[in-house]
């Protein structure tokens, strides 16, 4: 391991939630929960003012409302996730060529391989400057957590939740891991930590104590191998910068079962279409197309093809899906679709089956798109969704954000990231001066060249904060000594 805390962990703090209260000043300070808000959708972010009242990540829908009744539920905007987040990574990517991206909120960053630290004081100078920045750019907080490894960066930064900086000295993290409990370590889920519990092991520091044949015997050589190695602080793990996808995928979950066999060949030609503009998104191709199907009775089936290249080519893969589903008996119904290809290249080749295909439309003659894949046609107006926390414009009133919807009305708030709370209207599902519209920037830049952040109007936003951030250092001891 290094001898200096020069490996930086980012977790922004509460991504999804944070972007939505920070796009909505009616929303600041409020609970608010994103994920899907069917019978059977689950929450993807929480805010800390709905943690409060229990609710969590991966929590299905139902019991969150149930816990947090007056919270606002929303429906996640993805594409606007995804561009806040590559905001953040252009930052890190500032401070170090090795970044190494674990989800949209979360990164490792090599500071030392940047020549931005090389010791404990240049490191958490770089961690404050970190934070100040995304502040100024995104208007949205991350906690940092500075150490030795990735797996110590790891916990300093849950440490450092919400909105703070922890560094782990070297030589302390014996000491600062020891009395924490054993679900602190990565790879130890509830079944391992029950397991571990039972054989009397609670902590960090009784695992070192057990020793490793104790552990191997308990959970087996790799695991149990690797998690004496952790309760002794050792990972020796580099920050990568790119991590190689495996598959390209996407599935949706239905509110109702499927049952009607026209309508699920639909669903996956459409979830084949989606996968081939992500797979182009992302500069690749692929070879194996895989196929997934759970039913009425949450019984999973995967079905996979694997083409003589790799191909980014809709129609291939549309077909190659449509005779994975052939295969499937979707008799009872289904709950969950999904498609996937893996077998990923950053180059194509041309399939057989779609040359072929291409040499009998022209031996038949000028085929009409929508005979090979229908075309989504632009909904009437008395049929366009309005999804809860998505942005729209009307003619008089603005920009806005959609409320909820129902019984042929929508209900609207008209206010924009760097105004005071706004007003509520209700419309008509079909009023032609309603439209869907893109997110507005959280941060906007001032008429003197400062950032205006959400909740501060119109005041410039230096890069450095006045003063430092919540934090604390491991000592000798490697207690918590000092939270300035």
């Amino acid at each position: 391991m290094r001898t200096s805390p020069t490996i930086l962990h980012l977790d922004m703090d509460a991504f999804y939630a944070s972007v939505e209260q920070a796009s909505k000043p009616s929303l600041r300070g409020k609970a608010v929960v994103v994920g899907g808000l069917g019978p059977r959708g689950v929450v993807a972010t929480a805010s800390y003012e709905a943690r409060v009242f229990g609710v969590h990540s991966a929590m299905p829908m139902g019991q969150a409302r149930r816990l947090a009744p007056n919270a606002a539920y929303l429906v996640p905007r993805f594409h606007f996730y995804r561009s806040i987040s590559e905001q953040v990574m252009e930052l890190l990517r500032a401070l170090s060529p090795l970044v190494e991206p674990l989800s949209l909120d979360e990164a490792f960053v090599d500071l030392e391989a940047g020549g931005v630290a090389w010791d404990e004081r240049s490191a958490r100078l770089a961690g404050v400057k970190l934070r100040a920045d995304i502040r100024a750019v995104t208007g949205l907080t991350g906690s940092v957590g500075l150490a030795a490894s990735k797996m110590l960066a790891k916990i300093a930064s849950e440490e450092a939740k919400p909105d703070g900086l922890v560094v782990i000295e070297p030589g302390t993290e014996r000491a600062m891991l020891g009395p924490m409990s054993v679900r602190t370590l990565p790879g130890v889920g509830p079944a391992t930590g029950d397991h571990l519990r039972r054989a009397g092991i609670t902590t960090v520091e009784e695992i070192a104590e057990a020793g490793e044949d104790e552990l191997v015997r308990l959970l087996g050589k790799a695991h149990g191998h690797g998690l004496y190695a952790m309760a002794l602080a050792r990972d020796d793990r580099p920050v990568v910068a790119e991590r190689e996808a495996k598959s390209v995928s996407v599935e949706d979950t239905y509110d109702v079962d499927i049952h009607d066999r026209t309508r699920v060949g639909l669903e996956v030609q459409r979830l084949a279409e989606r996968c081939v503009r992500r797979l182009r998104g992302a500069g690749l191709s692929g070879r194996t197309i895989v196929l997934k199907v759970r039913r009425y009775d949450f019984s999973t089936l995967t079905r996979s093809e694997t083409l003589r290249g790799p191909t980014d080519d809709p129609a291939v893969v549309r077909e190659a899906a449509a005779r994975l589903l052939d295969s499937v008996d979707t008799t009872g119904g289904v709950r969950l679709l999904g498609v996937g290809v893996s077998g990923l290249a950053d180059y194509t080749q041309e399939d057989l089956f779609a040359q072929a295909a291409g040499e009998r439309a022209v031996a038949e003659g000028p085929v009409e798109e929508h005979s090979v894949a229908p075309v989504e046609e632009p909904l009437p107006l008395a049929e366009r969704r309005w999804p809860a926390g998505h942005d729209v414009r009307h003619a008089e009133f603005g920009h806005g954000w959609v409320q909820g919807s129902g019984l042929g009305r929508v209900t609207v708030r008209f206010e924009t990231p760097d105004s005071e709370p706004g007003r509520v209207r209700t419309f008509r599902v079909d009023d032609p001066d309603l439209e869907a519209a893109d997110p507005l920037p959280l941060v906007l830049r001032g008429p003197e060249g400062g950032d205006r952040v959400p909740g501060v109007g119109s005041q410039a936003v230096s890069s450095v904060p006045a003063s430092l951030p919540k934090s604390w250092s491991g000592s000798g001891g490697g207690a918590a000594t000092s939270r300035p």
